[in-house]
């Protein structure tokens, strides 16, 4: 949520701001409604210091044993229309907060303008894409081959884009989660927390998913809660409504599955594990000071390529113009893998710095050096998500007899297992 008093002072400034993201925000009815709910509060303000004038000279008159009949109407009279403007201030208050919850994130100064993910601008890349002496299969070959995923049961079960892995598929899946969760604890310093994987709304709003992205969102109508989209939602809001005693940085990292609904995604890539409704994820969390809030963001990214690197994986980083930036985030960097398969980048990692915009909403604060209350700054990133780095290492990993070579990095979680094979897999 962006600051009112910003909006207020820097209105010109936060107009151009939002156009560079080139999508409609109404701060005109922001303003005028902020411009109505100050002037109720002035009313409300100024009845009440006449009423408790007025209480004052009835209490003076009762004591002189004049009659106060009509000065008591008149103030009965007040605190009616006091109930009534108090009612109006509600409303505004209300109207105010809805509609601030609409506005998205100003993009920092640093992120490049643009119409979309088009663009984007690619920061650095990492490895070479590998040459083949044949035509490389795509994962969904591949996966049928090895007896790895069963999509057609899959689909029994829940419908299309849920995976169901099978044997070494989900041992793979779960040494890719141990992998990273190790990695990002003993090398680069998170705290591994394991979260409710359901949220209710007020977190969901806190992270700036609820109201814009609530078609996307798996939502338990009885129980007021959603299936979490990402494991940043109920991390963040592990410090939601707090002022945070802890000496800051303070660094999170969990393992979650995700839900998407995916809304308007039609005539996209639905097949496989490119775009699935549930997916497995390790994200990483920073609460840290707002003024190194952007050295930050560059650590956060460094962390989520260490992944690649280790992994051996092609990749590169872009970083998003400001139409391509996500409804909360300041500034982004996506990090995309190669896909020889598909001849195509998969994005398996966005990393954002939100400023102070999530903790506004949740109220999230820390206090500062000089002793004052603040707001943190928020970040987050994937370390990394697991469907599409799956795709990456099955389509780079392919042998011309059908198998896959797996990363060395990951034997010690597989057993000692470096290599898939036709019919090595156990069958359902």
């Amino acid at each position: 949520m962006l600051d009112l008093k910003l909006i207020r002072d820097a209105e010109a400034e936060v107009r151009a701001a939002l156009a560079r993201r080139g999508v409609p925000a109404d701060l005109d009815a922001v303003l005028g409604t902020d411009q109505r709910r100050r002037r109720l509060v002035t009313e409300v303000e100024t009845l009440k210091r006449q009423r408790n004038a007025a209480s004052e000279e009835i209490g003076k008159l009762k004591k002189s044993g004049e009659d106060t009949a009509a000065k008591q109407a008149a103030v009965k009279a007040l605190g009616g229309q006091i109930a009534a403007l108090d009612e109006e201030l509600q409303r505004a208050d209300q109207e105010l907060q809805a509609l601030l919850l609409t506005i998205p994130n100003l993009p920092h100064k640093s992120v490049s303008d643009g119409k979309g993910a088009k663009d984007n601008l690619i920061v650095r890349s990492y490895g070479q894409t590998r040459r083949f002496g044949f035509k490389p299969k795509t994962h969904l070959e591949l996966v049928e081959r090895l007896g790895i995923l069963d999509f057609e049961r899959a689909a029994r079960l829940a419908g299309a884009g849920f995976p169901l892995f099978v044997g070494l598929g989900a041992a793979l899946e779960r040494a890719l989660i141990q992998f990273m969760l190790d990695l990002h604890v003993k090398q680069h310093g998170y705290t591994e927390v394991s979260p409710p994987f359901v949220v209710n709304s007020a977190a969901m709003t806190g992270t700036g998913q609820l109201p814009k992205m609530a078609a996307d969102m798996y939502y338990l109508a009885g129980d007021d809660l959603y299936l979490i989209p990402t494991a940043e939602v109920p991390v963040t809001n592990i410090y939601r409504e707090e002022i945070i005693q802890r000496p800051l940085p303070i660094y999170l990292t969990a393992y979650s599955p995700c839900f998407r609904r995916e809304a308007g995604a039609a005539g996209r890539e639905t097949r496989g594990l490119i775009r699935v409704h549930q997916f497995d994820k390790v994200e990483l969390v920073k609460f840290v000071e707002p003024e190194t809030s952007y050295a930050e963001l560059e650590s956060l990214v460094a962390n989520a390529e260490d992944v690649l690197q280790r992994l051996g994986l092609t990749y590169r980083v872009l970083a998003l113009c400001a139409a391509d930036l996500s409804f909360a985030a300041a500034k982004c960097y996506d990090i995309e893998l190669w896909a020889p398969g598909q001849e195509a980048w998969l994005e398996v990692s966005s990393c954002s710095n939100f400023e102070s915009f999530q903790a506004r909403r949740a109220g999230i604060r820390y206090r500062t050096k000089a002793g004052k209350v603040d707001y943190v700054h928020t970040l987050n990133g994937s370390g990394v998500a697991l469907a599409r780095l799956m795709v990456a290492i099955l389509e780079n990993g392919q042998t011309a007899d059908g198998a896959v070579e797996l990363p060395e990095a990951l034997a010690p979680y597989l057993g000692g297992v470096r290599r898939l094979q036709p019919d090595q897999n156990a069958k359902l």
